[in-house]
C-alpha cells in the first residue's frame, strides 16, 4: 500500500473506505505494539509496592478501576478525539505542534526566515485568518511575540518533550523485551531464570537493532498480524479469566472504587501511581507516527481493536488476582501467571515478537523526531538513510541505532528488574504528555482560536491528572527514574548546545556579511579572474554576500562564470511542493552573472542526488532569466534584522518537472579517446534546453546571451565551495559561554558529519574555505 505524499496530503474525509481500512490494519502494528503488550508488566510494577490486599478486592479493584479510566481519558479522549486534530499538515508529534505554533505567531528562534515562507501552503494554514484584536487568541499571541522568555520556554519546552521521547527509546525495548522473556521464570528456580532471562533479553535486543537497516518495509507485513494475534490472545484470555474466576469484575469500572481507592491512599498506594502509568504508555505514538497514516484509520484501529482488547485483558487478569491474592505476596503474579497452563508457551512465543514489534515502532519515531530537530537545526547532523521509496517516513540513522542499543543493553543489564525499568520509562512517557498538553492548550487558545477556557479545561483536566501520575513517577527517582532524567539531560544537552551554536555561528554571518559595494569594485583591474563553470557558494544568509566569500577571494582572486549564493534550507512545515522549491534572485548587475538561489524543504522533505539537485538548480535559475525579472539585489549591507523578513528580491521558480523548459543532457567522449580511457575520465556534458513550440520565444535585452553563458558554464562544470567554520568564544565571554561553544559545540561539530547541502556532493567539484568565527 502506498503510504507516499499523495495519500497523506488528502484528509481522512476524502480517502476511500478501502484504503482507510488498509491503513488501520498497518497502524495496529507500527503504532499500537506498545500500547497493547502493557499488560505484560503494569499489575506487577503497580502491586510491587507491597500494597495490603483486603478480602473484598477493594484494592484490586481501585487499581483495574485507575488503568480503565486512565486508558479512557488519556489515549481515547486526549489523543484519538482531540490532539489528533492537530497535525501539522498531516505530521505529528511533539515538534509539530511547536512548528504548529511557530506558523500562527513569530514565536520561532530559528534563523533565515523570510516572508516567502509564509505564503506557503502549510505556512499560510491559518496565519492569515482576521483575529479580532481584543480576542483572547489574539492577545495570546501578541503576548507570545513579545516577550522572547516566553519564547525561549516554548523551544525549551519543544526540546524537554523531544529528549524525553529519545530516553523513551532507549528504556521501551529494554522494558518490553525483558518484561516477554520473564515468562520462563514459571518454568524455571529462582535460582536459574535470571541466568537466562538477561542473556535472552540482550539477544533479542541486539538482533533488533541489527535488523534495522533493512528498514520497516521489509518485515513490515509481519507486524500488523502478530499484534493483532496478541491482541486476540489477551483478550480471550481476559474473557475466559472473568467467566472462570470472578464474573461481577466489571462492577470495579465504576469511578467509586477509584474514589475508595485514594480516598484510603497511604504512601505505598500513592507510589504505586507510578506503576498504574505504564497502561498508557505507546498513547503518544498514536500522534508522533500520524504522517504515516490517517486520522481516521487511527481512531478507527484504537477504538474497535486496540481498546477493548486491553480493556478486557486488564479485567480479565483483576479478575484472577482477586482468587489468588497468594500469587501477589510472592511477587510471582506476572500475566503469564492468568494465562493457562497449556497456552503457556505458545502465549509466550507471541509476546516476544509483540515486544519486539512494539519496540520497532518507538525506535523508528525516534528516528523520525531525530531529522525533524536535524532539519530544524536542533541535533547535529548525523546520516540518514531512508529506506523505502513508497512509504516516505521510513528512515534509518545509522549513528543513533548502534548508540540506542548500547544504551538498552546497559540499562538492561544494570536494572535486571521490570521494576527499576518500568519506572524510568513512566517518568519519560508522563513528561512527554505534560509537554503536550501544555503545547495542546496554546494550540487551542492561538491556533484554533478558542474562548480562554476551553483552552484553560484541558490543561486543568488533563494536565492535572498527568501532574499526579508524574509526582508519583518522581517520587521513585533513587528507584530507576533517575536514569530517564539523566538520559534526557544527556540529549536535552547535545539539542540544545548545537542550536545555540548554530544560532551564533548565523549571527556571526550576518553581522559580518560583505556589502554590494565592494561586490562592484571587483572587477579585472585588481587581478580578479573569472573562469569557466559554476561555482555554488553555500551558505546559511538568505541576503547579503557571505564574509567566506570575500575570505575566497582575497586569497584566490578568481571566480567562476557563473556564481551562486546557494541557501539550502528547511522550513517550519512538512513539505515543501516541488513548484515552490526555488526562490531566485540576481546580485548585482546582469552582466554580473550572480544569482542567489534559496532552496527550501520541509522537516519531513527528502533531498534529492547531487545530479538532479544539479539539474533543477539550474531548470530554476533559467526560468528565472526567462521570465524577465530584472530586479537587482542593491541593498544587501542593510540592517540583518530586516534583512530576515524581507525578499522582495526573489521570484518563485520551481523544478525540472515543473515548467515547460526542459534540459537535456548528452555525455559525449571528448577526442575520441578509447572505451577503455573513458572511465578514467571525466565525460563532457553537453546540456540544451528544449523549448516547446507553442511557448513563446524568450525575448531579447540580453536574456538569450545569458541563457547560453549559464549553458555553457553547466556544460564546464559545478564546484561546490563550502565554508568550514571553526567556532571560538570571543575575549571576555563568560566561563559558561567558553564552555559551550569552545567544548561543547566544537566537539559535536567535529564529531559529526559535514553539512550535507547536497546529498553525495563529489568530492573532485568541491572546495573547503576555513575560517575562524569569534562569537
Amino acid at each position: 500500500m502506498d503510504l507516499d505524499r499523495g495519500i497523506r496530503e488528502k484528509s481522512a474525509e476524502n480517502l476511500p473506505w478501502k484504503t482507510v481500512l488498509t491503513l488501520a490494519y498497518q497502524s495496529l502494528g507500527v503504532v499500537y505494539g506498545d500500547l497493547s503488550i502493557s499488560p505484560l508488566y503494569v499489575y506487577r510494577s503497580t502491586f510491587a509496592e507491597d500494597i495490603t490486599l483486603t478480602e473484598n478486592n477493594e484494592e484490586i479493584y481501585g487499581v483495574f478501576s485507575l488503568v480503565f479510566w486512565a486508558l479512557t481519558l488519556i489515549p481515547l479522549i486526549k489523543y484519538v478525539f482531540i490532539v489528533l486534530k492537530a497535525d501539522d499538515n498531516g505530521e505529528g508529534g511533539t515538534f509539530a505542534l511547536y512548528s504548529l505554533l511557530c506558523r500562527h505567531a513569530r514565536v520561532s528562534s530559528l534563523h533565515n526566515r523570510q516572508l516567502a515562507d509564509e505564503e506557503l501552503p502549510g505556512y499560510k494554514k491559518g496565519y492569515y485568518d482576521a483575529t479580532p484584536e481584543r480576542s483572547f487568541a489574539s492577545r495570546m499571541k501578541m503576548a507570545l511575540e513579545k516577550h522572547k522568555v516566553l519564547q525561549k520556554i516554548l523551544l525549551v519546552l519543544a526540546l524537554i518533550g523531544t529528549s524525553m521521547v529519545i530516553g523513551d527509546g532507549v528504556l521501551t525495548p529494554s522494558l518490553s523485551v525483558f518484561s516477554a522473556v520473564s515468562g520462563v521464570e514459571l518454568s524455571m528456580s529462582k535460582e536459574h531464570h535470571r541466568c537466562v532471562e538477561i542473556p535472552a533479553t540482550c539477544i533479542i535486543l541486539i538482533g533488533l537493532f541489527a535488523l534495522q537497516h533493512y528498514g520497516t518495509h521489509r518485515v513490515g507485513f509481519l507486524f500488523a498480524p502478530i499484534i493483532i494475534t496478541w491482541l486476540f490472545c489477551i483478550s480471550t484470555i481476559g474473557v475466559y479469566n472473568i467467566f472462570y474466576w470472578n464474573p461481577q469484575v466489571y462492577k470495579a469500572i465504576s469511578p467509586y472504587y477509584v474514589y475508595r481507592y485514594l480516598r484510603k491512599a497511604q504512601g505505598e498506594k500513592l507510589v504505586s501511581l507510578g506503576g498504574i502509568l505504564l497502561c498508557i504508555t505507546g498513547s503518544e505514538a498514536m500522534f508522533a507516527d500520524l504522517g504515516h497514516f490517517s486520522q481516521l484509520s487511527i481512531k478507527l484501529a484504537f477504538t474497535s481493536v486496540v481498546y477493548p482488547s486491553i480493556v478486557l485483558a486488564y479485567m480479565g487478569h483483576a479478575a484472577y488476582l482477586s482468587k489468588h491474592h497468594n500469587i501477589i505476596y510472592n511477587y510471582h503474579f506476572g500475566f503469564y501467571a492468568s494465562v493457562p497452563d497449556k497456552l503457556r508457551w505458545p502465549v509466550l512465543v507471541i509476546a516476544i515478537l509483540a515486544a519486539v514489534v512494539g519496540s520497532q515502532a518507538i525506535i523508528t519515531a525516534t528516528f523520525s523526531i531525530i531529522k525533524q530537530c536535524m532539519a530544524l537545526s536542533c541535533f547535529p547532523r548525523v546520516k540518514v538513510v531512508h529506506t523505502s521509496s513508497t512509504i516516505h517516513g521510513q528512515i534509518y540513522i545509522p549513528e543513533i541505532n548502534w548508540i540506542l542499543m548500547l544504551l538498552c543493553l546497559a540499562v538492561t543489564i544494570g536494572f535486571r528488574d521490570t521494576k527499576h525499568l518500568g519506572n524510568a520509562s513512566g517518568l519519560a512517557v508522563i513528561t512527554v504528555m505534560l509537554v503536550t498538553t501544555i503545547l495542546m492548550s496554546l494550540v487551542i487558545a492561538v491556533c484554533w482560536k478558542q474562548r480562554f477556557f476551553l483552552a484553560l479545561g484541558f490543561v486543568a483536566i488533563f494536565g492535572t491528572i498527568e501532574a499526579v501520575f508524574f509526582s508519583a513517577s518522581l517520587i521513585k527517582f533513587l528507584e530507576g527514574a533517575w536514569v530517564s532524567i539523566a538520559l534526557a539531560f544527556a540529549f536535552f544537552s547535545v539539542m540544545y548546545i548545537w542550536h545555540y551554536g548554530t544560532l551564533k555561528k548565523y549571527e556571526y554571518d550576518v553581522q559580518n556579511k560583505v556589502s554590494i559595494n565592494w561586490l562592484l569594485s571587483l572587477s579585472p583591474n585588481i587581478g580578479i579572474v573569472r573562469v569557466r563553470g559554476i561555482g555554488l557558494i553555500q551558505t546559511d544568509l538568505v541576503s547579503g554576500i557571505p564574509a567566506i566569500f570575500s575570505h575566497f577571494v582575497t586569497n584566490l582572486p578568481a571566480f567562476h562564470q557563473v556564481l551562486v549564493f546557494l541557501c539550502i534550507k528547511h522550513v517550519p512545515v512538512p513539505h515543501v511542493s516541488p513548484k515552490e522549491r526555488f526562490l531566485v534572485g540576481r546580485v548585482g548587475p546582469r552582466e554580473f552573472r550572480l544569482y542567489r538561489c534559496t532552496v527550501r524543504y520541509g522537516y519531513c522533505d527528502v533531498p534529492r542526488d547531487d545530479m538532479e539537485f544539479e539539474k533543477d538548480l539550474v531548470c530554476s535559475i533559467e526560468e528565472f532569466i526567462g521570465t524577465g525579472n530584472d530586479s537587482t539585489e542593491l541593498n544587501a549591507s542593510s540592517s540583518s534584522s530586516k534583512e530576515l523578513e524581507q525578499n522582495q528580491d526573489m521570484a518563485v521558480a520551481g523544478t525540472c518537472s515543473t515548467h515547460t523548459i526542459t534540459m537535456n543532457e548528452d555525455t559525449k567522449n571528448p577526442n575520441n579517446i578509447d572505451s577503455a580511457e573513458t572511465s578514467e575520465i571525466q565525460p563532457k556534458k553537453r546540456v540544451r534546453f528544449v523549448v516547446p513550440e507553442e511557448s513563446p520565444r524568450i525575448d531579447n535585452g540580453g536574456r538569450e546571451e545569458e541563457l547560453e553563458e549559464l549553458m555553457e558554464a553547466r556544460e564546464a562544470g559545478v564546484v561546490y565551495i563550502t565554508g568550514q567554520s571553526y567556532m571560538r568564544a570571543k575575549a571576555g565571554s563568560s566561563l559558561l559561554k567558553k564552555l559551550v561553544i569552545n567544548v561543547g559545540y566544537e566537539f559535536l561539530r567535529k564529531n559529526t558529519r559535514a553539512p550535507a547541502y547536497v546529498p553525495d556532493m563529489p568530492h573532485a567539484s568541491s572546495l573547503e574555505v576555513g575560517m575562524v568565527y569569534r562569537v
